[in-house]
């Protein structure tokens, strides 16, 4: 049985505007933590989605799979490869990343 389990997740990029003070406090926290930019903000909104009861409730309910997407995901080849539009049900089908996996990975 192997001591490590490694899983392997699909990255999309995405277009998202910031203020500039944020952009600097996500450039700070990234430094901080010695991991990029691009793992700072993609495990501060799972924390926030995984934490926010309402939110999840949201989830379960039938409008959630009925929204209009509204985040610009570009496509592109290789692990950049995404479905405009495509969204998650809740976090069971959301990707997650081990930190042995998120150490090394940029988007």
């Amino acid at each position: 049985m192997p001591l490590l389990e490694v899983t392997q997740t699909r990255h999309v990029s995405a277009s998202i505007r910031l203020t500039d003070s944020t952009a600097t406090q996500i450039d700070q926290y990234a430094s901080f933590i010695r991991a990029s930019a691009d793992d700072v903000v993609e495990q501060a909104v799972a924390y926030v989605f995984s934490k926010d009861r309402d939110f999840q409730e949201f989830l379960k309910s039938p409008e959630a799979q009925r929204i209009t997407p509204t985040l610009r995901v570009r496509r592109g080849n290789g692990n950049d490869v995404a479905e405009q539009g495509k969204k998650s049900a809740g976090p069971a089908s959301s990707p997650t990343q081990t930190p042995a996996s998120a150490a090394g990975s940029k988007a």
